[in-house]
């Protein structure tokens, strides 16, 4: 069986500037500023690692942020879903064809890993009733960096499917240099998608063992193995 695992933001879906707005709203209430929200580059990046940086990079010390972030990740998930709009959001393309797809294949397991909170995470699939085909995942609460999330999630689909799975029988779809670099930091293979904010051009000099312009006409693809 193959463990499928995808990231979302620039993959799966593209939210538009509101999950920045609901940031900089969290970190204002709970902080008192929000660094350089506007200007941070967010792709890969986990949750708490975008509000860590963001606070030290203020002048905060990262006890302090640390101590917070229970509060910033609510004020922030609590934001997020009150101002999150469909209409304003993009299904990426592919989408939901290949999950339906996959899902019905009996020798494919589908799950996430994704630096977004796990609450976070349903929030933004569910505006397009996709969160049901991830039972489990990795997500931004689990740990500070994208590197440590692979061996959760393997954890995770052991937990869940009653049958372990070694990094050799995972991929992960992902639209950032850093969805490549913890695949390649756990031995998984990596199926980067130019759907996100990273040229293909820069995708490929990372690496990745295959690389998409998008996810539509994908479903035979031999990271799925097909």
């Amino acid at each position: 069986m193959k463990l499928v695992l995808f990231d979302i933001d620039g993959t799966l879906v593209d939210s538009g500037k509101q999950p920045r707005r609901a940031f900089a709203e969290a970190l204002l209430e709970v902080y008192g500023e929000a660094g350089d929200v506007y200007a941070y580059e967010f792709s890969g990046k986990t949750d708490p690692r975008i509000m860590l940086d963001l606070l030290v990079g203020a002048g905060r010390s990262r006890d302090e942020v640390v101590a917070w972030l229970p509060a910033a990740r609510d004020a922030y998930l609590d934001r997020l879903d009150a101002i999150l709009e469909r209409e304003r959001m993009r299904l990426l393309p592919g989408l939901p064809a290949l999950l339906d797809g996959l899902a019905g294949r009996r020798d494919v397991a589908l799950g996430l890993l994704t630096g977004n909170f796990e609450r976070g995470a349903k929030i933004k699939l569910s505006r397009f009733g996709i969160d049901h085909y991830f039972a489990f995942g990795s997500f931004g609460d689990d740990q500070f960096d994208r590197n440590d999330l692979p061996p959760v999630a393997l954890e995770r689909a052991r937990a869940v499917l009653g049958r372990r799975f070694d990094p050799a029988d995972a991929v992960i779809v992902g639209d950032s240099l850093l969805d490549i670099a913890c695949a390649r930091a756990h031995g998984l293979k990596c199926l980067a998608v130019a759907t996100g904010w990273t040229s293909s051009e820069k995708l490929a000099a990372a690496g990745p063992d295959w690389l998409v312009d998008d996810l539509k006409d994908v479903m035979e693809h031999e990271a799925f193995g097909s």
